[in-house]
């Protein structure tokens, strides 16, 4: 008989968050999988859970995840969890999924804290689309590459950060999407629990002289579909609605075709097009 995963979701702060089917699975289990054993020790003994516990994280998340597979493929069911929230979400639990997803273990989720879902929340943001993009790349490149995918992005955008690099990524942000609304999120659920909601021009002109302290969640703002139109009508002003037809016409699309997509990128009719088009050509 096959074992089952169960991935834990665990208090973010409040350790009276946790829910009863967690603190009774992780009872019963045969191990424990845990981010950081001598954090989730805390945990337990809190809870007066007694079950032996193993180390999964950042660094060893290949090669245990193998071992940790094994270990459920023997019949043995196993618990994981995260230092704190729900595991497998910007977590190394995501490589040991796809393994037992791979292998045909079961796999089930005990849900809970969420510091992602907590912080949209309280934003006072739009909260109906977002897109989390977790810990941006440390890597120069890379990062400059993400920055410019979610530059246009109109869905709230929901970053985690670091004490170390808050400032840094804040000016960075301003840089690339523009002055938007943030709710910068630290504490969550803990008796100092702090929402700071401002610019991000604001933000860094406040962290710049107020130190940082704790983890972040960052809930920025998406852009509005006026400035996405705005800034469409900009870029195209500059050239003539002959010049922009012909364009995509040498891209290989008929001239019907053609006018149709360079009245897309206008934000008018295809008819206004064409009634441009004869003027232009003196018709």
């Amino acid at each position: 008989m096959i074992g089952t995963l169960y991935l834990c979701a665990t208090p973010i702060g409040n350790l009276k968050d946790i829910t009863d089917r967690v603190r009774e699975t992780l009872g019963s289990v045969d191990l424990i999988a845990a981010e950081d054993t001598r954090n989730s020790m805390k945990l337990m003994t809190h809870f007066d859970i007694h079950v032996p516990m193993t180390s999964y994280h950042e660094f060893n998340k290949f090669e245990k995840a193998e071992d940790l597979v094994n270990t459920l493929l023997s019949g043995k069911n196993v618990a994981l969890i995260t230092d704190a929230g729900t595991p497998a979400i910007s977590d190394p639990g995501e490589v040991l999924v796809q393994k037992c997803v791979e292998a045909g273990v079961p796999v089930t989720s005990l849900p809970g804290p969420s510091a992602v879902i907590t912080a949209l929340t309280l934003s006072g943001l739009s909260t109906g689309r977002f897109s989390f993009e977790g810990f941006l790349s440390r890597e120069k490149k890379e990062r400059r590459e993400i920055l410019s995918e979610i530059k246009d992005e109109r869905r709230t955008i929901i970053l985690y950060e670091s004490p170390h690099h808050l400032c840094a990524t804040l000016k960075d942000l301003l840089e690339t999407l523009g002055d938007r609304k943030i709710a910068l999120c630290r504490e969550l659920t803990k008796k100092h629990e702090e929402i700071v909601r401002i610019s991000l021009s604001e933000a860094v002109s406040y962290y710049e002289v107020n130190e940082p302290r704790g983890e972040f969640v960052l809930v920025i703002e998406g852009k509005s579909r006026d400035e996405i139109n705005e800034e469409r009508t900009r870029r195209f002003d500059e050239i003539t609605v002959k010049e922009h037809v012909e364009m995509y016409e040498h891209r290989g699309l008929d001239r019907k075709d053609a006018m149709k997509a360079a009245a897309k990128d206008r934000g008018v009719q295809k008819r206004d097009i064409y009634q441009e088009l004869l003027k232009e050509e003196g018709r």
